[in-house]
């Protein structure tokens, strides 16, 4: 039987990790709140709480800050397919978005309301407090000159790695400092083939998501399409607002839901004691 087993084994080398990591999976899922209990923000802000508000053109990008305990709201006013973001420590940007952690720690690729975006550092940079969509992604990354050329027939036409570029030089950053990103409103999954494709429709125009700053952000938006979106190259205008949100208490669902976002704002705390990052 032990010799079957070691056969069985050398002709899938993968079972037993798939075998683990299920066990482990189930575990931890058994441990995690329904996420459905995730409340959301008020769709109409009070305008006496937005303390910034920009229109970034399509196919353009932007680049600011965002202080912690902000929120910035991503509008997606015409419908655009996809928006990219990058999030750096605004005191110290070799520390940045993770997008692996992000996804591997929450057992999880689609990220949405009640998610967290990890730093390399193991820290939490922002909480998605709200999202109508509830489908964004951080496994195919960014659209490229290369990408556009393949897919439209045009690598002149503007994408968001050299969005990106732009906007790291800016800030005194090169392409070096550019880790994979984050794109909101992108129903990006997995086929049954395992590769990656548009999955469903797209946004509807004036579907958002909330980004809640918790350390203070220095944040790249890129609105260029997702390299998977379909149809034609049609990106649209959107909205980025900041506003002024209300502080997290103490069962916040963002910071309760799972024990790797309790842990991340440990280390967050333990950060913040240190004086940094402070206003």
């Amino acid at each position: 039987m032990a010799e079957a087993s070691s056969r069985t084994e050398t002709a899938n080398p993968y079972a037993a990790n798939k075998a683990r990591y299920e066990a482990l999976y189930s575990g931890a899922k058994a441990k995690r709140r329904d996420f459905s209990e995730a409340t959301g923000n008020p769709a109409m802000l009070d305008p006496a709480l937005v303390t910034f508000r920009e229109t970034v053109p399509a196919g353009w990008g932007w680049s600011g800050l965002v202080r912690r305990g902000d929120t910035m709201r991503v509008v997606n006013t015409g419908g655009t397919a996809g928006v990219s973001l990058l999030l750096y420590n605004a005191d110290d940007p070799t520390e940045r978005f993770n997008a692996g952690d992000t996804v591997k720690i929450q057992w999880t690729a689609r990220l949405s309301r009640g998610r967290v975006l990890f730093s390399d550092m193991g820290r939490v940079l922002a909480s998605i407090t709200d999202d109508s969509f509830g489908f964004n992604d951080a496994l195919a990354g960014g659209s490229t000159a290369r990408t556009n050329e393949a897919k439209y027939g045009n690598a002149a036409l503007r994408n968001t790695r050299d969005n990106f570029i732009l906007l790291a030089a800016k800030h005194g950053l090169s392409k070096r400092d550019l880790p994979p990103c984050v794109t909101l409103f992108a129903p990006v999954g997995v086929d049954a083939s395992g590769t990656l494709a548009w999955q469903g429709k797209g946004a509807a125009a004036g579907d958002y998501v909330d980004l809640r700053a918790e350390l203070d952000l220095l944040v790249f938006v890129s609105n260029a399409p997702h390299p998977l979106a379909p149809g034609d190259y049609a990106p649209k205008d959107i909205e980025l607002v900041v506003w002024s949100s209300p502080p997290p208490g103490p069962q916040d669902f963002c910071r309760t839901a799972t024990e790797e976002a309790q842990r991340g704002f440990e280390n967050n705390e333990y950060y913040l004691a240190q004086g940094r990052n402070a206003r």
